[in-house]
This record gives structure tokens, sequence and C-alpha cells, in this order.
């Protein structure tokens, strides 16, 4: 009886650790999947992995940061069209900023989990009122800034920081003053540092669709149009390398069509 419990277990084990083998994944296998995923622009899978490696493990930083990027990419690939879309798109955002938020609370030492926050806020915030816009400015510079220190080598924060100083820069100085009266301080930011964040973006990742498709708006925003529409026309004959690229290309197709249209 004892020799037959204790086969009986063996047995059990043996057949418990198959199992295990054959369809307990780890959250590092997760993870690899959803890399996998990630490599083939199929955002949505991507994102299904890395959610099941948070749900194994709740604290591991990587499969949290790479889900607020899912969440995020998905959330900027939408064209809403009607309110529904728009508010599917918002809820995107607000998921990719909660997990972006739960990344920096279990690494608040690494360049990605605040790149996404502030990422994430950022289009967040285009949802909300003007006030909200502006005291959220701030908070979203510092995250980019936070990025950049804790990896000077992260393109995409550079390239964030170009696009917060050119939109700064919109903001004209009466309706700066006006704002402030109303709002609060309102951040400065320049075309001229836009433009250099944007160049320093494509020194670290020369090969990126959306560097250069930002660099010619903000050649735009300073009537360079000769080097905006080099940019816009290196976006074109770049190869791509994200899910995103086919729609910057898109993106600066129109912008060089309007260019011609004005005769510039």
């Amino acid at each position: 009886m004892k020799k037959a419990s204790i086969a009986g277990l063996a047995v059990l084990a043996i057949l418990m650790a198959a199992s295990a083998s054959l369809f307990g994944q780890t959250a590092a296998d997760r993870i690899r999947q959803g890399d996998e995923y990630y490599a083939q622009f199929n955002d949505e899978k991507a994102m299904e992995e890395y959610l099941a490696a948070v749900q194994a493990e709740p604290e591991n930083y990587e499969a949290l940061w790479k889900t607020a990027r899912a969440y995020f990419d998905l959330g900027d690939l939408m064209d809403p069209k009607d309110d529904s879309a728009t508010q599917k798109q918002r809820k995107l955002f607000t998921d990719s900023l909660s997990y972006a938020k739960k990344a920096v609370r279990a690494n608040p030492n690494d360049t990605w989990g605040h790149f996404f926050l502030s990422a994430a806020q950022g289009k967040y915030v285009l949802t909300q009122g003007k006030k909200e816009q502006v005291n959220a400015s701030k908070t979203i510079k510092a995250e980019i800034e936070k990025a950049i220190q804790l990896d000077p080598n992260n393109d995409l924060a550079y390239h964030a920081l170009g696009i917060w100083h050119r939109k700064m820069d919109e903001i004209g100085g009466a309706q700066r003053f006006l704002g402030g009266m109303i709002y609060g301080s309102i951040p400065k930011g320049t075309n001229e540092e836009s433009e250099r964040s944007l160049q320093k973006a494509i020194t670290l990742k020369p090969d990126y669709t959306n560097h250069h498709l930002e660099l010619g708006r903000t050649y735009l925003a300073m009537k360079k149009y000769d080097l905006a529409k080099q940019e816009f026309q290196k976006t074109l004959a770049l190869t791509n390398t994200t899910s995103k690229c086919e729609t910057y290309k898109k993106e600066a197709q129109v912008e060089l069509d309007a260019l011609k249209k004005k005769g510039k």
C-alpha cells in the first residue's frame, strides 16, 4: 500500500512536471513571444503576451513597460472617425499611462518607464482641458528629461523633447501672457531647441521615419521649407521599422503635397 502510494505520487509528479513544461510559460517566455510579435508589427498579439507576463509576474518591470508601449502604440495607430473611436483611443492611452506608472514604481532607475509615462500622459492630456494640458506639460518634460538622464542614447526621448519644444513655441507671446493669467505659468520652448533635439534623435537612430517627419514639421514652423522637404522625402525613402511607419509616410506625403500647392 505504501509502495503503491509512493509510486502514485511519483507518477503524479512526473505528470505535473510534463504539464508545466507544456503549458506553464514564465514571464520571460511571454516577453520573448511578445517581442517576436512586436518585431512583426503585430501590436495586438504583442500586447496579449506582455499582459500574460504581467499576470505571471505583476512586478516584472520589462513586462510592465512593454505593456505600456503596446497600449500606446495601439492608441497611436488609431485615426478616430467618431465618438466611439475617440473613447477607445482615450482608454488605450489611459491604460498605457497606468502601466507606465506601475513600471516606474517597479524600477524608477530605468529610462523606458519614464519615457512611456511622458508619452502616454502627453497623448492623454490632449483629451483634457487647457488648464490640465498646461499643468501636465511641466510633468511631461520632467519625465522626458529623466528618461534622457537615465539613458543619453534614448532617441525616442530626444524625439519627444523636440516635439515638446515645438508645441510650447506655438504658444505666442500674447497668447502666453493671457494663458498665464488664466492657467498659471506656461513653460517656454523654442523651435531651435526642437530642431536640436530632433537632430540628436536622428543621430542616434537615423533610420526611424518619425524622427525625420517631425524634424520636417519643425522646419515648417521655422519657415525653412527646403529643409522641411528634404526631411519629408527622407521619411518616404526609409524602410519601415515599426507598425506606425506606413502612417508616418502617408503624413509626410500630405506635407509634401501641401508645400507643392503653396509653391514652396
